[in-house]
This record gives structure tokens, sequence and C-alpha cells, in this order.
């Protein structure tokens, strides 16, 4: 591991630790815990159709008031999570955009939105920025620390399915 890669993982580490994280965690206590945290809001919401066709797959708005996290919703559950995940961590490293947007045209698939109140918007697109790379590092750390037990499973042939893929761990379809 480089000096660079080891200082980034520490750096992400740090983070999770800071967090003082509860035993049982989902993304809906993890949102919660962490809007207690930051004495805000903390929103999640299905990213809109048009943001997904121009090559989003998640997104952080924040306003003043409150943040928002948009995620890819016709993903696997675990692949929503991740997403999540890894817009939480451009919210807790505060990190930002690197032009007005993210680069994607937002005012297009959010009409309604005051643009005098959005202080921060990144969507995430790709992985080539040290920013991205820190918000994936972030995400894979942490999401080894969810609970299975606030994870959807299916049943049946569809949760044989997902715990071939690697989707969903396999759990007792009986």
């Amino acid at each position: 591991m480089s000096n660079g890669s080891f200082r980034l993982r520490r750096r992400c580490q740090t983070v999770i630790d800071r967090l003082e994280l509860p035993a049982t965690l989902s993304i809906e206590i993890l949102c919660r815990h962490i809007s207690a945290r930051r004495g805000r809001p903390l929103r999640l919401h299905p990213l809109p159709r048009e943001a997904a066709t121009a090559g989003a797959c998640g997104m952080w708005l924040a306003t003043d008031a409150e943040d928002h996290i948009f995620y890819e919703q016709r993903t696997a559950p675990l692949h929503q999570e991740h997403i999540v995940l890894h817009e939480i961590g451009h919210v807790l490293f505060d990190h930002w955009a690197s032009h007005e947007d993210g680069g994607i045209g937002w005012g297009s698939f959010l009409p309604d939105l005051d643009v005098n109140a959005v202080q921060r918007l990144l969507a995430r697109t790709n992985y080539a920025t040290s920013q991205e790379q820190e918000a994936e590092l972030f995400a894979s750390l942490l999401g080894p620390l969810m609970s299975e037990t606030s994870r959807g499973h299916a049943d049946g042939a569809l949760g044989r399915l997902e715990a071939a893929l690697g989707v969903n761990p396999p759990h007792d379809t009986a």
C-alpha cells in the first residue's frame, strides 16, 4: 500500500471512528445519527430519472438548513446503500463541487429548487477526483458495519439468486 493510500484509509477510518456509531446500524439509523451530530436534517430521496440518464448515480445537495442525498433507485438495494454511504462521505468530509452544478445540469431535473438556497451540490459520475476516491473508500469501509438485519432480503428463488450474485448474503428462506 502506498503512503497516499495509507493516509487516505487512515483519514477515512478516523472519520468513521469519531462518529461513535451505535452497535446496530442501518441507513436510517446512520442518517438520524449524523443529523443529530450535525444539528440539521439529512433527507434521502430517489434520484430523478433525468439525473441517472445524465450519468449520475448519487448526489448530495446542501441548503442552508438541511442536507439531501439522492440515490439511484433502479439498482440493487446493496448498491443503493453504497451510494448513500458514498454521499454521506461527501457530507462528513465537507467536499465541494469543482463546478457550479457538479457538471450535470441539475437545474433540468430539480426545477423547483430555489437556486439561492443551494450551498453545495455534488453529483457522482466518476471516481477520478481525490474527493470521489475519498468518499468511495469511506463507503467501502463503512458498508461492512451495516447490520445484516437492517438489509432487506428477498425470499425464495429471488433470494437465492441475490445470494449467488453477491447482492445480498444468503439467509434462511424456509
